[in-house]
C-alpha cells in the first residue's frame, strides 16, 4: 500500500498551450503509480478552462472546488487539424458531483466565473491495461470551428 495526499503530490508542468487560463496540476498517481489510470488535482483559477480536446480511455471528474462546467462537443466533418464542430451538452459542476466522459468524445472543461477557483480530481483510464490514455488537444473558437491540432 501507499499513501498520498493530493495536497502535497508533485505538481506537473502544464503545457500554458492547453489552456485558457492558470492551472495547477498536481500528479497524485506519481506516488501509487497505478497501471489502470493516472490521477490528478487540477486547480483552474479565476475562469480558467482547458481547450478543446479527447482522451483516448475514459476519464473521471470528481469535482473538489468551487462551480465549473463540463461542455461536450461533435465533430461535423472529416477535417484531422481543421473542422467543424457543435456544441452537444452544457453541464454545471458543483462540489461533489462525478461524471465520466467516454474514450474520443470531444469537450472542454473548467471554472466559470472570474473571482472564483474550481478544481477537480481527474482519473484518466488507460485505455488498455499498462498503455497510458494519450490526450489529443485542439485550438479552437469553442463555438463551431477547430482551427489546429496542438502539438
Amino acid at each position: 500500500m501507499k499513501k498520498s495526499n493530493i495536497l502535497s503530490s508533485p505538481v506537473k508542468k502544464v503545457k500554458i498551450d492547453y489552456f485558457t487560463g492558470q492551472v495547477k496540476l498536481h500528479e497524485i498517481s506519481g506516488i501509487t503509480k497505478p497501471k489502470e489510470h493516472d490521477m490528478y488535482h487540477v486547480i483552474f483559477k479565476k475562469s480558467a478552462r482547458t481547450k478543446l480536446h479527447y482522451h483516448t480511455g475514459g476519464q473521471l471528474l470528481i469535482v473538489t472546488k468551487g462551480n465549473g462546467s463540463l461542455v461536450f462537443y461533435n465533430k461535423k466533418n472529416r477535417g484531422t487539424s481543421k473542422f467543424k464542430i457543435s456544441k452537444t451538452e452544457a453541464i454545471n459542476l458543483n462540489v461533489g458531483d462525478t461524471v465520466y466522459i467516454p474514450a474520443k468524445i470531444l469537450h472542454t472543461h473548467g471554472s466559470v466565473k472570474r473571482n472564483q477557483v474550481f478544481s477537480h480530481i481527474a482519473l484518466n483510464f488507460y485505455p488498455v491495461k499498462g498503455i497510458k490514455s494519450q490526450t489529443i488537444w485542439y485550438e479552437s473558437d469553442f463555438r463551431s470551428n477547430v482551427i489546429s491540432k496542438i502539438p
